[in-house]
């Protein structure tokens, strides 16, 4: 019985041998570099309004804005912004952005899609609640601003060393903004709107912005940016070849100062905004127009400056952090939405940690003009914020 068994192996143990030779060496384990993560941001606060109709209170805010990435590869990245929010007692869902972003090299990345566009810096990178310094947005600046926040295109952007600076370059095509000729809302006649999904026209809007950092710690920053192009409909007789040309200036300088024993961090922006002279009218009655037309240029800036005591010696005071800015804006006049409006505004901020604030801020508003204001009447508005942020 011995004999027959080692008989059957040694027929046996040959042939297994061979097939496991012929089997592939099994592949060694690749881990995957796809990642997925959810970032964000929200606020919520509380806000009182003085003006000539008296002083009201309210608590605002509940405001979630998650932002979705995701990274297939190295070089493929998407990422996607929503944001709700209750504005008017119902909730607002607002869709801010999704692109796809392809790294070509150290100095070059294609990017398409909705993006938030390069038009100075703070619609890019300072409009988020817990990095905006204060409650609310500079004048002009915004989604209801004179100046673009986003697009529907392509973009190419990237970094390029020159020495110790650095050469920052941005261009990109969009579907651009379109005209508001007064049809559907005749006390926005001449106005721009950016949120253009689908293209209005043949012809795409085309931008771009330049920015040097002079020096090799990267403390300023200096840029010029440039935008422009159709915004009338295609076969409209009146306004098809209407066009419009932006064109913005930006500044950042942030660095700790030894002498004043912390940190300062100065912002400022300057945008115009410029479209062709047209004819709008004005009902008069269900079937009677009067027609006008107006210098339709727009500009406004604002500049800010924040101050933190990081060198100090109580943990406490170093959270602390001043904060001051001005900023005005100026519309066409003889527009139905004329107005002239600056607004100066300061408060203290305290950091819970780099992305968790509580902000209090003081805010006064003087405005000659605007929606359901008549020309030459000026209004005086005082705010007082008590706002949280966090980003996460």
């Amino acid at each position: 019985m011995k004999k027959l068994q080692l008989l059957l192996m040694a027929m046996v143990l040959p042939a297994a041998l061979a097939v496991a030779q012929d089997d592939p060496a099994p592949e060694p384990y690749k881990p995957s570099k796809t990642q997925f993560m959810i970032r964000g941001y929200g606020h919520a606060g509380l806000e009182f309004i003085k003006n000539e109709d008296g002083t009201e209170s309210t608590f605002v805010g509940s405001t979630f804005a998650p932002i979705f990435l995701f990274k297939h590869n190295d070089r493929l990245i998407f990422e996607a912004e929503l944001e709700f929010s209750f504005e008017e007692n119902q909730l607002q869902v607002g869709f801010e952005y999704a692109n796809l972003s392809y790294i070509l090299n150290d100095y070059m990345t294609l990017r398409m899609g909705k993006f938030l566009l390069p038009f100075g810096t703070f619609g890019e990178r300072l409009h988020p609640s817990w990095i905006n310094k204060f409650s609310n947005m500079p004048l002009g600046f915004g989604h209801d601003g004179i100046a673009p926040s986003s697009g529907t295109g392509v973009e190419l952007r990237g970094a390029i060393p020159v020495g110790n600076a650095k050469l920052l370059y941005y261009a990109y095509a969009t579907n651009g903004p379109r005209l508001n000729t007064g049809v559907d809302a005749p006390d926005e006649a001449g106005q721009i709107h950016y949120d253009n999904f689908f293209d209005n026209n043949n012809n795409k809007a085309l931008g771009g912005r330049l920015a040097l950092l002079p020096f090799a710690n990267s403390s300023l920053e200096l840029g010029a940016s440039a935008y422009g192009g159709k915004v009338g409909d295609r076969g409209d007789s009146l306004y098809a070849d209407v066009g419009a040309f932006l064109y913005a200036f930006d500044l950042s300088y942030v660095r700790q100062v030894g002498f004043l024993g912390g940190t300062v961090d100065i912002k400022a922006q300057y945008n115009n905004t410029s479209v062709d002279k047209a004819t709008y009218f004005e009902p008069e009655t269900d079937t009677t127009f009067t027609p006008y037309s107006f210098d339709n240029q727009s500009y406004s800036y604002f500049a800010q400056v924040a101050y933190r005591p990081t060198k100090a010696g109580s943990n406490a005071l170093k959270n602390f952090e001043l904060v001051g800015r001005y900023s005005f804006l100026q519309t066409p006049e003889g527009a139905e939405w004329e107005t002239k409006a600056s607004q100066w505004a300061v408060g203290i901020n305290y950091w819970l940690s780099w992305r968790v604030v509580f902000k209090l801020n003081y805010q006064r508003t003087i405005a000659e003009g605007g929606h359901d204001v008549p020309a030459g009447v000026t209004t005086t508005t005082d705010g007082v914020f008590i706002h949280w942020a966090i980003g996460f």
